[in-house]
């Protein structure tokens, strides 16, 4: 990780409308490896440059979970943090993430509905600033009235 804001957790009651939280990482061949266990995807495309030259991406990328991953880091470690609960994530997939790639994962709060600790997030990640993924995340918050 290059960067990172610092983690706990931002209860409802202090949510606000537009605020913003991100985690910049690279993306490592160990990375892509590790994922690529875990997840049982062991497609080609990220793990063999011969195979992935001849493909449309002409090289490795990463797993698009990989990435979509980091927005989850961001959520459960910053916004809104520990105790956070996924409740749906949209995502769309814009550009491929290549081993060595930047990566800026950011959570901004679009929505907060205080009586269901309910969040609206518009989540994204990019790389030199063009985005790679976009969507929207819906999650259940703590809040100090019951955690």
């Amino acid at each position: 990780m290059l960067d990172n804001m610092p983690r706990g957790t931002i209860c409802i009651e202090d949510l606000e409308i537009g605020m913003v939280r991100s985690l910049r990482k690279q993306v490592t061949d160990r990375d892509i490896e590790l994922f690529a266990e875990v997840s049982t995807d062991r497609n080609p495309v990220h793990l063999d440059e011969a195979y992935a030259q001849d493909t449309i991406f002409e090289g490795r990328i990463a797993h698009g979970m990989l990435t979509a991953g980091l927005i989850s880091a961001v959520i459960g470690e910053q916004l809104p943090g520990h105790g956070t609960v996924y409740m749906g994530q949209s995502l769309k997939f814009l550009a491929p993430v290549r081993p060595g790639d930047v990566v800026l994962a950011e959570v901004e709060v679009l929505e907060i509905d205080h009586a269901k600790r309910r969040v609206r997030l518009d989540t994204r990640c990019l790389i030199d600033g063009k985005p790679v993924l976009k969507g929207e995340a819906t999650v259940l918050a703590p809040s100090r009235k019951f955690d």
